[in-house]
């Protein structure tokens, strides 16, 4: 733990949440509200030229993603922790926070308590969720259910050319194939992914890390 107060942040873009968070946590003796924001770009600013050890962040930002922002801060204040605070449960979104350097993921459903725990935990180098997310990520996600789809080598390369944008026509030039392989292929993808379209194709290939 820091010995001095801990400086907190807060990004939301809904003032009733702001209020209620800030006097929240100014009941916390160890910590100390160093800004609140209602736009993305406006913490951003704020960050360049201010010590924030901490940052509870909401994912709906009017100006920017917040999962996007995150990975922006982290860049700028690498050694800032970013907490996810959404109404957001899909387990896809608190898996982006992760990856794009969160410390933890808590539902706006958390208990006073809870987030206090939380942030203490974040501080101390921990990766944390609330209650709620916690039993998000122990379920297993529909993908790893289904296992990951066994690809010939031709499927994968033309899954990458689908990735990149190409049509069947360039995929065809590009693999000395006619069309109608290629569509074929391409079918058969679709087919072991169990999607209906290309967009939901290549959404599947990405969250399983096949692309």
């Amino acid at each position: 733990m820091l010995e001095h107060k801990v400086k907190l942040a807060i990004v939301d873009d809904h003032l009733i949440v702001l209020e209620g968070l800030q006097k929240l946590l100014t009941s916390a003796g160890d910590i100390e509200i160093a800004g609140s924001f209602t736009t993305g770009n406006a913490f951003i600013e704020f960050l360049k030229s201010n010590t924030v050890h901490i940052v509870l962040l909401d994912i709906t930002l009017p100006d920017v993603n917040g999962m996007d922002l995150c990975r922006e801060i982290k860049k700028i204040a690498p050694d800032t922790h970013v907490l996810g605070l959404s109404n957001h449960s899909e387990r896809s979104m608190i898996v982006q926070m992760l990856h794009n350097g969160a410390t933890g993921y808590l539902l706006k459903n958390v208990s006073a308590e809870e987030l206090t725990q939380c942030i203490h935990e974040a501080l101390n180098g921990q990766v944390t969720f609330s209650k709620a997310v916690r039993e998000i990520m122990a379920r297993p996600s529909m993908s790893e259910l289904k296992g990951v789809p066994q690809l010939t080598k031709r499927e994968k390369e033309i899954l990458q050319f689908i990735a990149d944008g190409k049509t069947t026509s360039a995929i065809a030039a590009e693999l000395f194939l006619s069309p109608l392989t290629v569509e074929t292929h391409r079918k058969n993808l679709m087919q072991k992914f169990e999607v209906k379209n290309v967009a939901a194709l290549i959404k599947e290939a990405v969250q399983r890390h096949m692309i």
